[in-house]
């Protein structure tokens, strides 16, 4: 696909892409941040709650919340005419992990959205980006009326490692999702950075 107007005589710029992936539990703001950045309508997968499901979606802390994202959601930002990034929203719930392979492929790296109401539910998200040696920042989504605490607390609370980047965010607010998305993209490449040296050096 290509995007941008071609000058006369001249062929249309086709853009590198980037690819970034949102994840993180059940109601942690993953839709309504991809919403909040993204140059086009966002593509969401969202199915209304069911009693049916209610044993198998925790709701504790998010009880207004009416929708989940059974698949992904989708948003573009153009950096520049020669540079996209796309954004993939994870679904939430364990039973659509299996998702998670296919839209980790090519990934830059991502972010692991978490509430310090149920940072439990971040766990599965950093471990699986740990394991895959993906880049990720953790982005704490600082809800309304949900207690503050030292960021260095959280980062104890959730086994992080120290090179790992740990923003305080507001998933609804354009420019602070901006700050968590340039974080993640500074983190990947300074990761790529090390890589080179160490093969270098070998």
């Amino acid at each position: 696909m290509i995007f941008g107007r071609s000058e006369r005589g001249k062929p249309p710029v086709e853009p590198v892409t980037l690819k970034i992936l949102v994840a993180g539990g059940f109601g942690v703001g993953k839709t309504t941040l991809v919403g909040a950045v993204s140059e086009i309508r966002p593509l969401r997968t969202e199915e209304l709650l069911t009693e049916a499901g209610r044993p198998v979606d925790d709701t504790s802390g998010v009880e207004g919340k009416r929708t989940t994202t059974v698949a992904m959601d989708f948003g573009r930002i153009t950096l520049r005419e020669d540079l996209v990034l796309y954004l993939f929203g994870t679904p939430g719930q364990e039973r659509f992990w299996f998702m998670w392979d296919e839209l980790s492929e090519g990934a830059l790296g991502a972010v692991v959205l978490a509430d310090t109401r149920r940072l439990e539910d971040s766990f599965a998200a950093i471990d699986y980006f740990e394991r895959r040696s993906i880049p990720f920042v953790v982005g704490v989504n600082c809800f309304e009326g949900a207690a503050r605490y030292p960021t260095e607390d959280v980062r104890q609370a959730l086994d992080l490692d120290q090179d790992v980047p740990l923003l305080l965010c507001d998933a609804r607010d354009r420019e602070s999702v901006k700050e968590v998305l340039i974080g993640v993209v500074r983190h990947a490449m300074a990761q790529a950075a090390e890589r080179r040296q160490a093969a270098v050096t070998s």
